[in-house]
């Protein structure tokens, strides 16, 4: 790891540049979002926000990171989750993110560009690794370690110590143990030694630095939450339980396989460990092994809606769509229909292309992209559908949808406007084209301005 890893820490101690062709992919999980908004719901409600506006989002990015981009959206590193050692150190990282977001701390602004959607359900689907990200997560496109090369911004000591501040407020108020918080930054600071961040030249002066240095922060909040009443409140175990089973399938779906097998070798029988070895053999080209360690985690709990979701996703991605659909019918309906769980059944449908599937196909994307509509695969998914149906308004429309979230002005402007052309005019399906149509036009007018 660079020196600049330990600067690019949860709290924004990162210098952030402009490289669109760097950027980072959104991993996107059912599983995983569960998790993070009910992690986060009792502080999002203790900074008098409402859950239902915040979102918690993983970007897969191994540096040690957090950070806020305008609006009301958290980013978290796929590396901070696997640097955490429990659920309530990532509380007290989301605690500090939502005091920017009250603070009204924008780090930086959009510019558009491109970013990608990796589908974390989908293991090594190509299509929807290959899937784009929405407008909620271009704010990303200028963020990042590798990309910290050119204009760089970063937040004022000020803003960081009233996130800190805010943070404090908020986990107590929500009545979460700060001392996860505090470990996390114990981590940072021994961090920060290891790489040099620390000068030891008597003429730099600490504090004009760009923030304050972490160990000086932990002094700061430390009486704080101390005092509150939850400080000696154990983390809710179910939480805790959760967050094992989400940062193990995150380090089976990101890590080299050598690295999960030595983490989670075979003598360990925890879900958390079937599902890390699950990944890994998968990745590796192993579907036997895959399937086997899935199998054992269906044995533990049958009604598990992921466990479920896992066992399709393997045999899917295995070539067997036909046996993939029983466990993600049933994972989709164990999920209430969750978005990301329906589409990947939805695709299990069309892979067995098999006519008598294309009716439950339609019904099951067309309710996935009502409920998620920045679902780029779930798109895809539904113009094949329309495709085979011989429906050309409604395949240019998906077109159109899944190229806007994609950045892909061009096509979605050219798709729009032939779904247009052959919708009703004024129907639900004509005025989301025109709108789209009309976004796009707009942003390819500006894209010629800033040429000029």
């Amino acid at each position: 790891m660079k020196r600049s890893a330990a600067i690019l820490a949860f709290l924004c101690l990162s210098l952030f540049a402009a490289r669109p062709a760097m950027a980072q992919s959104i991993l996107r999980d059912a599983e995983t979002e569960a998790l993070l908004a009910d992690m986060s719901r009792e502080i999002i409600i203790a900074a008098g926000l409402s859950p239902t506006n915040v979102r918690v989002v993983l970007v897969n990015d191994q540096s040690i990171n957090a950070f806020v981009a305008g609006g009301q959206i958290v980013y978290i590193h796929s590396g901070l989750l696997d640097a955490a050692d429990s659920a309530n150190e990532v509380q007290g990282v989301i605690a500090h993110e939502i005091g920017h977001i009250v603070g009204g701390h924008a780090v930086f602004q959009n510019d558009g560009g491109y970013t990608n959607i990796s589908i974390l359900s989908l293991l090594l689907g190509a299509a929807a690794m290959a899937a784009g990200a929405g407008e909620a997560g271009t704010g990303i496109l200028m963020m990042g370690q590798r990309a910290a090369l050119g204009k760089y911004l970063a937040f004022s000591r000020i803003q960081e110590s009233s996130a800190d501040a805010a943070g404090v407020r908020f986990i107590n108020g929500a009545g979460i143990s700060g001392k996860g918080m505090l470990s996390f930054f114990d981590k940072l600071t021994a961090q920060m030694h290891r790489y040099g961040f620390y000068s030891t030249n008597p003429e730099v002066d600490p504090f004009a630095q760009t923030h304050p240095m972490s160990a000086d922060r932990v002094q700061t909040l430390k009486a704080d939450l101390q005092a509150a009443p939850a400080w000696g409140k154990p983390s809710d175990p179910k939480i805790e339980l959760r967050f094992k089973r989400v940062q193990a399938k995150l380090r089976g779906y990101v890590s080299e396989p050598e690295k999960t097998m030595r983490l989670y070798p075979a003598s360990d029988q925890s879900a958390p460990a079937h599902y890390a070895r699950a990944y890994a053999y998968h990745k590796s080209g192993y579907p036997e092994q895959a399937a086997a360690e899935t199998s054992a985690l269906v044995k533990t709990a049958p009604d598990d809606p992921y466990f479920l979701e896992l066992e399709g996703q393997i045999l899917l991605e295995s070539g067997r769509p036909a046996e993939a659909i029983a466990p993600l019918r049933e994972a989709t309906r164990r999920s209430n229909n969750q978005p990301l769980i329906a589409a990947t059944f939805g695709h299990a449908l069309l892979a067995t292309e098999d006519k008598a599937n294309l009716a439950e196909a339609e019904q099951v994307l067309r309710t996935a992209v009502s409920r998620d509509k920045e679902n780029p695969f779930a798109w895809m998914q539904l113009g094949t559908v329309y495709e085979r149906k011989g429906d050309e308004p409604r395949t240019a429309l998906a077109t159109a949808e899944r190229a806007h979230l994609m950045g892909d002005i061009r096509t979605a402007l050219v798709s729009a406007r032939s779904a247009m052309a052959n919708l009703p005019q004024g129907s639900t399906d004509w005025v989301r084209a025109q709108d789209i149509a009309m976004v796009s036009q707009t942003a390819m007018e500006e894209q010629k301005r800033k040429r000029r």
